[in-house]
């Protein structure tokens, strides 16, 4: 049985799928920041606190003003000359108004807010954390002094920034408020307002309505003098023309014209209906008589209609006739006869209609033509008379117009000068349904919502800081990052361990001195894993590498080669020879001979292999560090050693320098039957571990899996526990990193 391992085509295979969203995993997430995020969470609700609790407090104050629509007038151009329309926008109109700054400087005016505390230096004790108290006081330290004019806009527009108008939607109400740091200023200043705005329309109304007094005297003594005047032109005109009933005479030429008219209409018709007669006959002059039967005249005259039907029964019996006899026969002479009387009644009855029609027309022509002389000799006598009459009417109209307008400025000016100050106070522009009130609590700030929303929101931030910190990640931390970025079986995982100063255990002997820890449990099922890789050739020769150094490869190599040794005969040998460390791990001198002399030729197997812990055991140091490690690797020598060493041991483990700093991994990987590749968790990017497997599978290395170190069990637990063994609750360990 051989468990797969992959192929450097597989490697470009990496699992980059989308994974289906486990809510576990968020969840894992936050347990694993749960500290951080709560501690920033506070940190942010402390700072909004301090900042909060350091504004002043703000109080807001509001008076309803209900804003009138009908109101009487005093005068206007829209009833003097009788026309009337609906200002619709008059209610936002009014809102404008109140928000007017002449409005407002009356305001300022009326209370002297120049002189008012609120406008003037605070002189109020100040909290140390205040900072925007010293940052003002800053500012103005370097400020020029301002002048009253510049103070009193200053003031102006602060008041109008603090003001709100606010209609009430479906009524004429309007909402005006104020927001102060002193409460009784903002009821004045809202009262105040609502109050001048009433004030200055009455005011206004009133002065228009003197101003109106005052027109109206003028303008009704131009009224009575051109009254006067139009009435002595109307006069004088009579007299001059001897006008004394003009309706009558003109009311009689117009009856005799419109008679006219009518018999006018009438004898053009009559001339239509029998022009079209006598121009069909015009028009069929010098032609056959019989071509005259087409005229509609001739077709309807009854006379013609019996000739011609006596026609058509002689024409049928002498038709009938002919079938029987000849042209000679006493009967066919009688038909014959009898027939051409009746063709030549019925053409003399057709000229005598013809004649008919002729006359007719000459007669209704004549008619219409005098008809038309009788009318227009009236209509000259009727212009005669309108000449009078319009300019009789001219004078009258303008009598007329000027009485009209001086009855009617004369009845206003009484009613005004009787009544002006009582209709101005009684069509108030509107009034205060309900004054604003000195507020005894702060409008703003909302100290508790504020910072209850802050720690909400700081929440929410540190939650997704966390989160973004966690995919901003890109170390290797768990089982399933490995199967999913490296696309390799995880061969299993070594906890993180803490050695305290009373503890005296060594972790490159762990697994001897600690066998029933986690650590050694965790060795024992990676031996198993490496175990069962394949049970039919058992791979002898393994290869222990990482990315780059304190990866803790070294530890595992040597309690690994340990664990092996309880069940065959080990071998462990220390390929690392730029920076060696087994030899003193196992109390050997740096002159007792090892790798590099046995391979150089220089010493014996027999004295190189020394072996350790009393066990199944054994052990090749890296010797003297030789100046070119990798080409005594390489050589053909070393080979040769390997292949004599595995037919006296069941493993052979061999410690090799990182794949990513040196090339002694990638020569070591041709000669080994697996590669176990050694991960520090939350420490190497998995970028890093990809490009160190890049480098052997480009020799076609036998990379068997990925043991993942130094392991926070703690944190492993939230995402996997039941995935990777047991791991020990009340403690953990830590050893060096190599």
């Amino acid at each position: 049985m051989e468990m797969p391992t992959l192929q450097p085509s597989q490697l470009a295979n990496l699992a980059s799928g989308e994974d289906e969203i486990d809510l576990r995993v968020y969840w894992n997430v936050f347990n694993k920041h749960k500290w951080q995020i709560i501690g920033l969470t506070l940190l942010i609700g402390l700072l909004t606190t301090l900042v909060t609790f350091s504004l002043q407090p703000i109080y807001r104050a509001t008076v309803t003003l209900l804003i009138e629509f009908d109101q009487p007038k005093i005068i206007s151009i829209e009833e003097v000359y009788g026309v009337s329309s609906a200002n619709k926008d008059y209610y936002q109109t009014q809102l404008e108004i109140l928000k007017s700054r002449s409005l407002v400087e009356k305001v300022v005016d009326k209370l002297n807010l120049v002189s008012h505390k609120a406008f003037n230096q605070d002189t109020s004790p100040v909290w140390f954390w205040d900072w925007r108290h010293w940052w003002v006081q800053l500012n103005e330290s370097a400020a020029t002094p301002i002048s009253a004019e510049e103070k009193y806009q200053a003031i102006v527009n602060m008041i109008a920034a603090n003001l709100g108008i606010e209609p009430v939607r479906n009524t004429q109400l309007a909402k005006i408020s104020f927001e102060s740091k002193d409460a009784q200023l903002a009821a004045d200043i809202a009262n105040t307002l609502a109050n001048l705005y009433i004030e200055t329309d009455l005011n206004a109304r009133i002065a228009l309505t003197k101003k109106a007094t005052t027109l109206l005297t003028e303008r009704i003594n131009d009224l009575r003098q051109k009254l006067s005047h139009s009435e002595q032109v109307l006069q004088a005109y009579l007299e001059e023309h001897n006008l004394v009933n003009v309706e009558g005479v003109k009311s009689v030429a117009i009856k005799q014209i419109e008679e006219m008219a009518s018999n006018l209409v009438k004898a053009h018709q009559q001339l239509a209906e029998t022009q079209s007669a006598y121009n069909q006959v015009q028009a069929l002059r010098g032609q056959a008589s019989g071509a005259f039967e087409s005229i509609t005249a001739v077709i309807n005259n009854p006379l013609v209609q019996r000739l011609k039907e006596i026609e058509l029964d002689a024409e049928k019996k002498v038709s009938e006739l002919s079938k029987r006899y000849g042209s000679k026969h006493p009967n066919m002479i009688a038909a014959t006869t009898e027939l051409n009387t009746a063709q030549a009644n019925t053409t003399k009855q057709i000229r005598q209609v013809i004649t008919g029609i002729t006359k007719e027309y000459e007669v209704a022509l004549a008619n219409v033509q005098a008809l038309e002389r009788s009318l227009k000799e009236k209509e000259n006598q009727i212009q005669d008379i309108n000449r009078n009459e319009y300019q009789l009417a001219v004078l009258q109209r303008e009598v007329e117009v000027n009485r009209q307008l001086y009855d009617l400025f004369l009845t206003r000016f009484k009613e005004t000068d009787a009544s002006q100050d009582i209709q101005a106070l009684q069509s108030k522009i509107g009034q205060v349904i309900e004054p604003a009130l000195v507020a005894s609590t702060p409008y703003k700030p909302q100290k508790k919502l504020i910072v209850a929303i802050s720690l909400v929101l700081g929440f929410l931030f540190s939650t997704l800081l966390a989160y973004l910190l966690e995919y901003l990640d890109n170390t290797i931390k768990n089982g399933e990052d490995v199967e999913q970025k490296l696309g390799l079986p995880l061969l299993g995982t070594l906890p993180k361990l803490k050695i305290s100063k009373q503890d005296p255990c060594h972790p490159q002997l762990m697994f001897l001195e600690k066998q029933t820890s986690q650590f050694a449990e965790s060795v024992r099922t990676i031996r198993t894993g490496i175990m069962l890789s394949n049970l039919d050739t058992p791979r002898k020769v393994l290869v222990v590498t990482s990315s780059v150094v304190s990866e803790g490869k070294t530890t595992f190599a040597i309690n690994q080669a340990l664990a092996l040794g309880q069940m065959e005969k080990t071998l462990l040998i220390d390929a690392d020879m730029r920076r060696p460390s087994i030899a003193s791990v196992f109390g050997l001198t740096d002159k007792a001979p090892g790798l590099s002399e046995l391979v150089a030729g220089t010493k014996q197997l027999a004295e190189c292999i020394h072996p350790v812990m009393d066990g199944n055991i054994d052990c090749i140091h890296s010797g003297l560090i030789p100046p070119n490690p990798l080409e005594l690797l390489s050589s053909r020598r070393f080979k040769e050693l390997l292949t004599q060493l595995e037919k006296h041991y069941g493993y052979i483990v061999i410690d090799s320098a990182p794949t990513l700093a040196v090339s002694d991994a990638i020569v070591l990987a041709t000669a080994a039957s697996a590669i176990v590749y050694v991960v520090k968790a939350d420490v190497t990017p998995y970028q890093m571990v990809k490009e160190g497997l890049k480098r052997l599978y480009q020799v076609n290395a036998p990379v068997l899996g990925i043991v993942l170190n130094q392991i926070n069990t703690r944190k492993l637990s939230h995402y996997y526990s039941n995935k990777y063994g047991y791991y020990n609750k009340p403690g953990y360990y830590s050893y060096t990193n190599r």
